[in-house]
């Protein structure tokens, strides 16, 4: 198992909409990885073009915070429909050391794939609902920035550029480290 890098908002990957999963043969180690880099960073949810892989795969820990709540991991999901409204502050190991007010809906049903290709559909809130919708704006190229007022955008604008353009630096600097041999 290994701790992956996260891509910072600024990287293309985390405006696509990702495919997908088709293969399910190499998920569970790729799947150990990406538990290993959110535990790193703290997180409570991973997408998979967040550690740059273009796939519909996302995995959530929210049990710290709810004893009745277990290490999930959702594949090819879809929000089939959602109720309520709440306002909560939200983080994203994409956009690092920012946090905004997003309003979402308080209830959702869910249909997702487990690793095992099996399908579900279940009902979800609170924080668990929130987190599955953060997430499924990852796969779908949307960032809590896309969601939130204009006033709450301006109050960390400069903090979110600077992520950007550091993030586009280093990708042009991957780029231009990389050897060609013909």
């Amino acid at each position: 198992m290994s701790v992956l890098d996260i891509v910072n908002y600024g990287d293309p990957i985390l405006r696509k909409k990702c495919s997908s999963v088709e293969d399910f043969t190499t998920l569970p180690s790729f799947v150990d990885d990406m538990f290993d880099t959110m535990y790193e960073e703290e997180g409570l949810g991973l997408a998979a073009n967040q550690v740059g892989v273009d796939m519909n795969l996302f995995i959530i820990d929210i049990a710290h915070t709810d004893d009745n709540e277990f290490p999930r991991v959702f594949i090819n999901g879809e929000i089939i429909s959602n109720e309520g409204e709440s306002v909560f502050s939200e983080g994203c190991l994409s956009i690092p050391q920012v946090s905004l007010e997003v309003t979402r809906p308080e209830t959702i049903t869910y249909k997702f794939q487990d690793l095992k290709k099996q399908w579900h559909q279940e009902k979800f809130d609170g924080l668990l609902a929130r987190a599955i919708q953060h997430e499924m704006d990852h796969l779908n190229g949307i960032l809590i920035i896309d969601i939130v007022s204009d006033l709450q955008m301006s109050k960390v604008q400069s903090e979110v550029k600077k992520i950007k353009n550091e993030s586009i630096s280093k990708i042009k600097s991957n780029i231009s480290d990389k050897r060609f041999v013909l």
